[in-house]
Formats: structure tokens, sequence, C-alpha cells
């Protein structure tokens, strides 16, 4: 797993962050907690999200989907104003047929909203910014 690089949204300066880790990754120049956003695939995706201790925003896209690619954009600002909250996990469904099969993806985009490896929310396609910010923080303050 390939950690990456992620500018602290609050002194600039620029963090590794690993995919996988114990705790919340922090800035190492002010400590103040990092946006994290991993991706994950067939191999991987038990250690990076089901193993989280936060609560985890699943993101099944592709490559060739337009909803995935706005929807992107919207799924990291929420990470960035959640820093420390929450983490985004990015598993591209071209990639990793085992996960889009045991999840039953029929649809991109899809999101999960994992808490301790277990889904405790879903919706399909594409949502306006407003709708998809208030359900990953309707769904995290709920679970927290």
């Amino acid at each position: 797993m390939i950690p990456t690089t992620v500018a602290c949204p609050h002194c600039g300066k620029r963090n590794r962050v690993p995919a996988a880790a114990d705790g919340v990754p922090r800035c190492g120049n002010c400590h103040r907690p990092l946006p994290w956003i991993a991706e994950a695939g067939d191999d991987t995706f038990a250690e990076v999200a089901e193993r989280a201790g936060l609560p985890v925003i699943i993101d099944f896209w592709a490559d060739w989907c337009a909803p995935c690619r706005a929807v992107t954009p919207v799924l990291e600002q929420v990470t960035r104003e959640l820093a420390g909250r929450v983490k985004l996990v990015k598993v591209d469904v071209d990639r990793s047929p085992h996960l889009s099969e045991r999840f039953t993806i029929k649809h991109v985009p899809t999101l999960l909203m994992m808490v301790r490896g277990e889904t405790v929310a879903q919706r399909t396609g594409a949502s306006p910014a407003h709708e998809l910010r208030r359900w990953v923080t309707d769904t995290v303050e709920a679970r927290t």
C-alpha cells in the first residue's frame, strides 16, 4: 500500500498518510488531524477499511463513470471538513471484482458507510453536494 501525500488544511505542510494505520493521521508540523483518503482493492480492503477505527465512507467508483467524477470532489471536501472523524476509501469496481460482488454493486457510484467493519448506511448514484454532505455528517454524528 502506497501512502498518499496530503497538504495540511491548517498549516499547509505536506504529510505522508498511510492507507492503513492505528489512530488518526496528524500533521507532523501543527499536529492537527489530517484528511484521510485512501484506495483499497480486493486484497487490501480488510486492512484499509474494515479495521479502521474511524467511520469509513466507501466510494465504489469507475474511471469511465461521469457521475463518479462529480461525486469525488464533494467526498474529498467532506473528508477534509471532518478530518480526524472520518476516512474516505475509494474502491475501483473494475479492479476489485470480489468486493463488487461481495457488496452487490450494480451501479456506480455506490457509497457505503462503515463503522467498525459493519455497513451502517448505503446510497447509490450521484447527489447534489449538500445532500452528500448531510448524509455523511448525519451518519457520522449518529455513530460517534
